[in-house]
This record gives structure tokens, sequence and C-alpha cells, in this order.
């Protein structure tokens, strides 16, 4: 699997730019420091720079004016801030806010804001279409064209805050600990794309999401979820507290392998032995999210209940059930909600935490497993599922 480092060129901040100016966006805290190092400065002038664009939401070097015109020049001659531009931005009946962004190379990726009460929740991509091929998701029909940048992924929370929330005040520079200007309360990357798949793009933008002087989340509000990459599991584990979901939909391999392909290569009793090692002995992570996809007739039977308690009895886990979102040529159906309360109530009575995921933002395809965006299939998986007669046709906008 390739990594695409190259930064966002589009953008809502700066004009469109043939320059080959380096994005400030894909560097993480630690990086920006080290930027200023090789560059003669103190290190503590990287947080002011950070303040500038993460809590303030500044994108003018000019206008950061405690930073020394010298190092003012020499970030205007090399650097810029740039997000990317936002093509469609389309509200759902229940509040749940999607938008299409452009990234380079003709493609686009979907990002989504899901408000409940106090809460807005944003759903980052991290790839353009999905390196993983699981049956029942829309994205992963799409295809596969690369890896989002850092860059790429952090401007996704910029662009939100920007567009979701009051504008960042442009307070006058302070030593103090910076409270921060979000309008976003929590993160999940769970949007387009396999995140672990793409971990060296995806861990410094955590960084920046989780840090004080990014834009300061806690780490239980920021999630990853992954259909089981494990060695990346170990790896996340190794380097943050943030919290884990685990894409699972089925109680047992062989149906597993079945909808997922990656069961194939890393199987329930290698993945669920790296959930375990993810919360041993760390304060943030009391337990895993398993995500449940309820796809009729496939995997939604009280037999399937009775054998994913049986899985998840002894672990420090949530279940959290999943209707499935329906899309043109998708080959499932969504269980009946007599289905999913049965099944609910099984593993309910069994004493496992079990909730069903309210669908939202179904009515402008923002809902999990709908996301498509405009993927340039390098994969020729598109090609494949044509064959298959299973690919959803998309109009220019990117909705069916």
């Amino acid at each position: 699997m390739s990594i695409d480092a190259k930064p966002a060129r589009q953008s809502v901040a700066n004009p469109v730019s043939a320059s080959e100016k380096i994005n400030l966006l894909g560097f993480s805290p630690k990086g920006m420091e080290q930027l200023f190092v090789e560059h003669g400065e103190k290190p503590f002038r990287a947080k002011q720079l950070l303040q500038w664009i993460y809590l303030r939401r500044v994108t003018d070097f000019a206008e950061m004016t405690d930073l020394s015109k010298s190092i003012r020049g020499w970030l205007e001659a090399g650097y810029e801030i740039s997000v990317p531009e936002v093509t469609l931005d389309k509200t759902a009946s229940d509040g749940t806010r999607k938008w299409v962004q452009r990234m380079e190379g003709g493609n686009s990726i979907e990002t989504i804001a899901i408000p409940d009460g106090n809460r807005i929740t944003l759903c980052v991509s991290s790839q353009v279409g999905c390196v993983l091929d699981c049956t029942f998701c829309s994205t992963a029909q799409q295809g596969f064209n690369r890896n989002l940048s850092t860059a790429e992924i952090v401007g996704q929370l910029w662009v939100a805050n920007e567009l979701m929330g009051p504008k960042a005040a442009h307070r006058a520079p302070s030593n103090n600990t910076p409270t921060g200007t979000n309008a976003i309360t929590n993160v999940v990357m769970m949007g387009m794309g396999e995140p672990l798949a793409n971990y060296q793009q995806v861990m410094p933008a955590m960084q920046l999401f989780t840090s004080d002087w990014g834009f300061g989340l806690s780490r239980k509000r920021v999630t990853v979820s992954t259909s089981g990459l494990v060695p990346y599991i170990d790896k996340l584990a190794a380097d943050t507290d943030v919290a884990l979901a685990i894409s699972l939909h089925a109680p047992n391999d062989e149906l597993r392998t079945e909808i997922m392909s990656i069961n194939s290569r890393y199987p329930l009793d290698e993945l669920l032995a790296a959930c375990d090692r993810y919360v041993d002995g760390k304060a943030y992570k009391t337990h895993v999210t398993y995500e449940y996809v309820m796809l009729g007739g496939v995997n939604d039977k009280p037999e399937h209940a009775r054998e994913l308690f049986k899985l998840l009895k002894d672990r420090p886990a949530k279940l959290n059930l999943i209707p499935f979102n329906p899309f043109p040529q998708a080959g499932y159906e969504r269980s009946s909600d007599e289905a999913i309360t049965k099944f609910q109530k099984i593993l309910m009575n069994a004493g496992l935490m079990t909730t069903v995921r309210r669908t939202r933002g179904d009515d402008i395809d923002a809902a999990c497993g709908q996301l498509v965006g405009q993927v340039k299939d390098r994969s020729r998986r598109r090609e494949r599922w044509e064959k298959l007669g299973r690919i959803p046709v998309r109009t220019e906008s990117g909705k069916s």
C-alpha cells in the first residue's frame, strides 16, 4: 500500500496555487518544532504558529504578529496553509451535513458532520476510495485511488470547524494554554477508507487532533475505526490512547471472510487478541466498540446473536448494531426492525452492552457505508464489481 504525502492545493482559505509550497497542515506538533529548529529558531515558536493555525484559524502569515518578520518571510516563501475545496455542501433533514471535497488528481472525498445535542461528531476520510473490499460498503465498490496526506486529513476538521461554528476570534497572542475554538467535539476516523492502511499519515493527524496546540480534543473523543489490520492495531496501542472501534459484522470466520475479505488474512482469533492487547492496562482504553452492520437474512439471526455473545462475553466490549444503509445494486437488504430488536434483546439479556445506531443522513447518502465521493479507481475493483452487476451508478455530484 503506497503512501502519498502530497498536500492538498485547493483551498477555501487560499486560492488555487501552482506553487510547490509545503502545506503546514501536514506537520505534527513535534514535526513543527523540528521545522523551526532546522530554520535556526527556538522550538517554542512552533507553538505560536500552531496557535495561529488551529486556534485562530489564521492562514495569512502577515497577520501572525508575534512571529518575527524573518520567520514570516521564510514561511511565506516556502510554506502555505491550504485546505480542500468544498464542492458540495448539503444538509439532511436530521441536521447531518455532508461536504464533498476535491483533492489533487481529480478525486473527491466526503466528510460528514453529525449533530447530537451539544455534540457534533465529524466522520473523517483517510483514503480516496478504500483499499479494502467489504461487499456491503458503497465506498469499497468505488475502488481505491490513493491514501490521503496528513494535510488532507487535518484539513477536513479545519474546514468543519470553520463552516459549522462561529468564526475563530483573531485575539491577541497569549502565553496562556490555549482553549481552542472547535465547533466539532468528536472525531471518528470512519469516513472513506481504512485508516490503519494509511497509518503514516493518519497518526500525525491524530496527534494534531489531540494536542493542546492543535485542536485540543480529548483522546476519548477521537476514535479510529478499522476492519482489522492486526499489526497496526498493536502499533496504535503503542503510539496513542485514542478510542478503538472494530468493524466486526460477523460472529464467525466463515461468514466474516465471505463479506470482508480482510478476515482471511487476520481471522477473528488474531483480531480479538489484538483488541484485548489494545485495552490492557491503558487508562483511556476502557473498552473496544465493535460495529455490526445488520444485513437482512445474512448475519441477523438469533443464532448469530448467541454466537456473537460467546465471542465477546469475556472482553471489555460494547456492541453497536448498525442498520444496513442500502445503495443501488448493493445486493443486501436492511434487517427488519423486529429482527434488530430481537437480536439486541438476546445480547442485552445475556449481559453484553448493545446499542442500535440511529441512522443519520441517509436522505443525502451520508449514512454509514454510503460514502463514495469521486474515485479514479486504480485497483480495477470497480471493473470486477461491474461484471457482477453490483456497482452503483453515480451522478457528477456524487449522489445516486
